[in-house]
């Protein structure tokens, strides 16, 4: 019976960042184990701290005279499997995190909740909704019940069966069927007395995947996501880890669950950005997946209508098997007719109004048919900005480094007694009231500029008075259950028209929507970002794949005015393979992933002189390592360069791909699905350079590309 401990402090401080022995008391050493949550003395004052238990050892490697006692379990407290730990330690190596705040982002649930009467089950409520709306497990076409492949399908299933080693891309269009590949191969997985997790990048998602998976596994299934209680979250996963369940499902953070017998885990979307944690540790979901999957013999499916680049160039290049769906599943359903709109012809015939006029010509005869319309445009509130016309002034958040958004709400300004529009900031939430004068030059051509959801859901009303309008964005998911209770109700066709963000586009099968809007295209590819063009022919791509799923034909309306950008032009013609190779080719002449590995360095801190002197130090760090293989830039404010009153910077290193067997082996390297190279290096010997010299005064944060 082991005698001491090693035990992870809980503080995310790279100074305390490895294990510290504490001595076990007797009466504990009989119920200590791994992963277990403790709380101990720490530091010359003894300070009462929680830690988790990473090792068990007889012997310590220090004074035992210096070794304090742990003072008790941690009651309330969730403690973390084995694999968990393991997974933890993985991303704190490859992401360059403290082991803690690794340890805190692998643990979906933080505290021992008791339930309440209040408390509601989420897959429960769910499958209510759904029936409400009549479309209980519901997939075009065919019956869950007695689900039957046609031969693209069954090709894909067999062929990611046979796969015994390699994550699998499930690359289909938009229809094609690809959820009806989940469910077989989930079933195959519990017929081996297995389990499956299921991951979706967004929570609104939730709705359509817990209703088509609980027609099939009935109360076997359980949901993990954000929008919980804290009491509901925990049920969930006791249940997860009890072994109650079979299929668990959620976005990101469900891949930690800890859920026996794992078999299959499915990364539906995989190529959205929410995979991508924004906080330390930055990590990819995708990576995460694939390391806990290889420790328990476990099949990855990543299934898109858009994969992301690098997963498709994995894929070209055999790192990942790769499946394709060239066609709808339902039969005679096609993909819909593509209009493009260019809005600079529609100004110059004087049409000033959202809507171009074969929008609203296909909005009219929609509407007319009792059929249903989305209208998707990417930014929500009322307006995009506030400016004045006689100076140019625009009206910015005092803690962030961005333009205020106006809304179609109410601000009462206690100062003035009196009720102002809404101006909010979407990056800290701070709220003002829209100024009658310019606040730089006291004119009163001050105004609100752009177009927002909520300025959208306006114009259509106004348009079409008698047609259900149904709005979902950020601001009217705000409640817990309003996802579900908007798609529920449009579902149930209580709305003729849905508009939304880009939560509206992915994944959604709604067999009585025939037209798409997308309003404006080319929000996104103007974005200071590398990847803006791919990130535009996925939302587009993934709007136009709503319309005309069932036996309707369907129909999209592109306006754009950049309708000659080849992101557009391939959307338009849902030609995926055309898309990445131009867009590879830019990434090869730019230097940019998959092309090269990139390490990001973000530093931030409430004191910009320390920013900027810590930028420069990095930036000369590096550049004397004098490695010919590497291109540095930056550094350079990020952005936005403040946010909540911090300031960024923001400083990449490339280097040339390494062809290094990663942490999967397999035969020839084949199941490398990460590179491991010179910037993992470079990254910790940046840590404790910056740190001896800084002394921890600022935030370091690090994102593999």
């Amino acid at each position: 019976m082991a005698v001491y401990a090693r035990i992870i402090i809980n503080i995310s401080a790279e100074a305390i960042d490895r294990a510290f022995t504490y001595r076990i008391p007797e009466e504990l050493r009989s119920e200590l184990g791994i992963g277990q949550r403790v709380e101990i003395p720490f530091g010359s004052n003894d300070a009462k701290r929680t830690g988790y238990v990473i090792g068990l050892i007889d012997r310590p490697d220090i004074d035992s005279a210096r070794i304090k006692d742990i003072i008790g379990l941690s009651k309330a407290s969730v403690s973390a499997k084995e694999e968990i730990l393991e997974t933890a330690l993985f991303m704190a190596r490859r992401y360059g995190s403290t082991l803690n705040a690794a340890l805190l982002s692998a643990i979906p649930v933080k505290r021992a909740v008791r339930k309440n009467k209040r408390q509601l089950d989420p897959v429960a409520e769910i499958d209510r909704l759904s029936k409400a709306a009549g479309n209980e497990g519901q997939m075009p076409g065919q019956s869950i019940s007695d689900l039957e492949l046609n031969f693209e399908q069954e090709r894909a299933f067999r062929g990611i069966l046979s796969e015994k080693q390699r994550p699998c891309l499930l690359y289909g269009v938009t229809g094609s069927g690809k959820t009806a590949i989940y469910i077989k191969l989930i079933r195959e997985a519990l017929s081996r007395g297995r389990t499956a997790i299921v991951l979706i990048p967004e929570i609104s998602l939730t709705y359509q995947t817990v209703s088509l998976l609980s027609s099939c596994f009935k109360d076997r299934i359980s949901v993990l996501h954000s929008r919980l209680s804290q009491g509901e979250r925990y049920e969930q996963y006791l249940r997860a880890e009890r072994g109650e369940v079979d299929v668990v499902i959620g976005p990101r953070s469900a891949v930690f669950t800890p859920i026996p017998r794992l078999g299959l885990i499915i990364i539906d979307e995989e190529h959205e950005r929410a995979y991508r944690s924004d906080s330390s540790p930055r990590y990819d979901t995708r990576e995460v997946a694939i390391y806990r999957a290889s420790h328990f013999g476990a099949k990855v499916v990543l299934g898109s209508a858009t994969p992301s680049l690098e997963s498709y160039h994995a894929a070209k290049n055999g790192i990942y098997a790769l499946f394709e769906l060239k066609s709808r599943a339902v039969p005679g359903a096609v993909l819909p007719s593509i209009y493009i709109s260019d809005m600079r012809r529609e100004l110059e015939k004087g049409n000033r109004s959202i809507f171009s006029e074969k929008l609203l010509e296909l909005m009219e005869d929609r509407l007319e048919k009792h059929e249903q319309i989305m209208l998707f445009l990417n930014r929500r509130g009322y307006g995009g900005f506030v400016s004045c016309r006689s100076c140019g002034h625009v009206v910015k958040c005092p803690h962030c480094d961005v333009s205020m958004t106006a809304h179609n709400e109410w601000y009462f300004d206690r100062a003035q007694g009196e009720k102002k529009a809404l101006l909010k900031c979407h990056y800290c939430g701070y709220e003002q009231g829209l100024p009658k004068l310019c606040p730089e030059c006291g004119s009163r051509y001050i105004a609100v500029f752009g177009t927002g959801t909520e300025k959208l859901e306006q114009a259509v009303k106004k348009c079409f008075p008698k047609a259900g309008v149904l709005r979902m964005d950020g601001d009217t998911t705000k409640r817990k259950g309003s996802h579900e209770r908007i798609l529920a109700d449009f579902a149930a066709h209580k709305a003729d028209i849905l508009i939304g963000t880009q939560m509206i586009v992915k994944g959604h099968d709604f067999p009585k929507v025939t037209l798409v809007g997308i309003v404006a295209a080319d929000l996104s590819l103007n974005s200071p970002e590398y990847d803006c063009a791919e990130r535009s022919f996925q939302l587009i791509t993934q709007a136009a794949g709503r319309s005309g799923r069932a036996d309707s034909p369907g129909a999209v309306v592109i306006q754009s005015y950049e309708p000659e950008h080849y992101a557009i032009e391939t959307a338009a013609s849902s030609d995926y393979e055309a898309f990445y190779e131009r867009e590879m080719s830019y990434r090869r002449l730019g230097g940019y992933p998959p092309c090269v590995d990139m390490l990001c360095i973000r530093l931030q801190s409430e004191n910009e002189e320390l920013v900027e002197r810590a930028a420069s130090m990095a930036e000369d760090h590096i550049r004397k390592l004098q490695n010919k293989d590497l291109v540095v830039i930056g550094p350079c404010d990020q952005f936005p360069y403040k946010v909540n009153d911090i300031y960024r910077k923001i400083l990449y290193i490339k280097d040339r791909p390494h062809d290094i067997i990663g942490p999967y082996g397999g035969v020839d390297g084949a199941a490398a699905c990460m590179k491991e190279s010179e910037l993992i290096r470079i990254r910790d010997g940046l840590s404790r350079y910056i740190n001896e010299r800084l002394r921890g005064r600022l935030q370091l944060s690090y994102e593999l590309l």
